[in-house]
């Protein structure tokens, strides 16, 4: 009796790289570039920047974003991964926005929710889900 390899490496396909809307894409590609200006800055509290974010709207495309990338790390409880502007691929961080803002264009809010619950601890899914729905608001023109 010979055992057989069920996952042959030689012959294996690559994984498929998950897909997003165009929309999504651009603005994954723009927290991408806000990303890359973020990762010396420090981190932040999600809480207490939405508040500041409520109180002063300024500039809000800007901020909503560096807010995001800033606090992220604290609503995933890891380093997120994001790859250079302009890649096609995406990682798993970002697939998983990009799918949240992909249900956010359909009006799916069960599929947001879900996604949102399915990662983000309880105390910072209302910040979190507050920033991804002011980000794909700033970013209509896409």
């Amino acid at each position: 009796m010979q055992a057989i390899s069920l996952n042959n490496s030689e012959h294996a396909s690559p994984a498929p790289s998950p897909r997003v809307a165009e929309r999504s894409m651009c603005i994954i590609n723009q927290l991408r570039m806000v990303s890359l200006r973020c990762r010396s800055c420090a981190r932040i509290d999600l809480e207490q920047a939405c508040a500041l974010l409520l109180v002063d709207p300024a500039d809000a495309k800007t901020r909503y974003a560096e807010t995001l990338m800033r606090g992220f790390y604290q609503a995933v409880s890891k380093r997120p991964v994001f790859y250079r502007p302009g890649t096609t691929e995406l990682s798993f961080d970002e697939a998983w926005l990009g799918s949240l803002l992909d249900a956010m264009d359909r009006g799916d809010n069960d599929s947001f929710q879900f996604l949102i619950r399915s990662r983000v601890p309880r105390w910072t899914q209302r910040n979190l889900a507050y920033l991804i729905r002011s980000i794909s608001d700033q970013f209509r023109t896409f």
